[in-house]
């Protein structure tokens, strides 16, 4: 794979995040991108329905984040629990090479890569076939006339329920302010998702077992980060 060469990262036109290169990778990252991304990523394109826990032998379930951004999370969180299988999906190309080298030096077997849009695996999956659904702090597309490009729309909530196992749990994290308020509206006007919430500082204060990632330091957005949890019923 050339460095700059992302079109085989990509199955169709990106609608709900920005251009998917960035800076120059290392040659460690274009290395990891040419040696090792085959070994982790999904095939694509996936099978219509599906069950992601057949892409992993003996864990006891799956779970998945969308836009894993750097990794860290990614990686932290299947390094923290071997018994289960852990998809990331992320169309960011320095995205993608951090993971591959937080999969490398941890050395886990756990893991698989989905280099592309999040909404393909979502209407592939099998239904209530993912027991775990992470959105931490996606693209906000804070102008207004963006907003219509927020990964959080209706169809993608209903999709997202739809593959969640009963009493399956999503959480959703931004800290920027109307994507916080539209987002909870969204959550709870498709049906099927109760909100954990039970006083404030369940929604202002990280769960206990987040994993803070370099994003989150540089404080980009306009207001704290908002934390919701959501369980399917």
């Amino acid at each position: 794979m050339a460095p700059h060469d992302t079109d085989n990262l990509r199955d169709r036109p990106i609608r709900t995040f920005g251009r998917t290169g960035g800076r120059a990778l290392s040659p460690r990252q274009q290395n990891l991108l040419d040696t090792q991304l085959d070994r982790w990523r999904l095939p694509a394109p996936v099978l219509q329905g599906l069950d992601p826990r057949s892409l992993f032998q003996g864990a006891r379930a799956v779970w998945l984040e969308i836009g894993f951004g750097g990794g860290e999370h990614l990686v932290a969180q299947a390094a923290a629990h071997p018994d289960i299988g852990f998809i990331g999906c992320e169309p960011f190309v320095e995205g993608v090479a951090k993971a591959l080298a937080g999969i490398e030096d941890h050395q886990l077997t756990n893991v698989r890569l989905w280099p592309d849009d999040a909404r393909l695996l979502l209407d592939a999956f099998a239904p209530a076939s993912i027991e775990r659904a992470f959105i931490l702090f996606p693209d906000p597309w804070p102008k207004r006339r963006q907003q219509k490009r927020r990964l959080v729309q209706p169809e993608f909530v209903s999709a997202l329920r739809r593959v969640l196992a009963p009493g399956g749990q999503v959480r959703f994290a931004t800290d920027v302010a109307s994507y916080a308020d539209e987002a909870l509206l969204t959550f709870l006007r498709q049906g099927g998702l109760n909100w954990t919430a039970e006083a404030a500082d369940d929604w202002r204060r990280p769960p206990s077992d987040h994993v803070t990632t370099r994003y989150e330091t540089k404080k980009l957005g306009d207001c704290a980060p908002v934390w919701y949890d959501f369980t399917r019923t």
